[in-house]
């Protein structure tokens, strides 16, 4: 049988601690998600800001970044093409390749997204001591990179601020 983990030592504490930060952040992204329009769900929003990351991103390789079967990730671009926020290129050089791309009103919805989110946690970090603030975003920094290694990070909107995008 299994041990019961202590609630009380110190993996087990920081791991809870962790939950509880996660969760106000995820708090803060569904409520600035939430006022946008249109509103997507969150999915819809990932693939979006692939797509914005990755400029030759294909279906294919939309549903294995979101880890989604290739009927859902198409669906999901449907969607997204009907919303006038994605759009399906054609390669000239290769007529059997389609590339995906966030079109301008994409573009927009994204950064507003970021905008509403990135004033959201900046008031969240104004109530954080200065002192503590630093050491914060150096932890932050650290965990983004040693959790998602490999991971292309997304390029600031053309005339934005860079602010935090995660």
């Amino acid at each position: 049988m299994g041990r019961e983990p202590d609630p009380e030592s110190a993996p087990d504490l920081v791991g809870r601690q962790l939950v509880d930060a996660v969760e106000n952040l995820v708090s803060l992204w569904f409520s600035a998600v939430e006022e946008t329009s249109p509103r997507l769900p969150p999915r819809h929003i990932r693939a979006l800001r692939a797509v914005r990351r990755r400029p030759a991103l294909n279906v294919t390789a939309l549903a294995e970044h979101l880890r989604v079967g290739l009927p859902t990730a198409s669906r999901l671009c449907d969607r997204l093409e009907n919303a006038g926020l994605l759009r399906r290129c054609v390669d000239p050089g290769d007529r059997r390749e389609v590339h995906l791309e966030v079109t301008a009103q994409g573009r927009t919805f994204l950064a507003d997204v970021t905008d509403r989110l990135s004033l959201r946690l900046s008031t969240a970090l104004d109530r954080v001591p200065p002192a503590q603030r630093a050491p914060l975003e150096q932890a932050l920094r650290v965990f983004d990179e040693g959790a998602f290694p490999g991971a292309p990070k997304t390029a600031p909107e053309p005339g934005a601020d860079a602010g935090p995008e995660h």
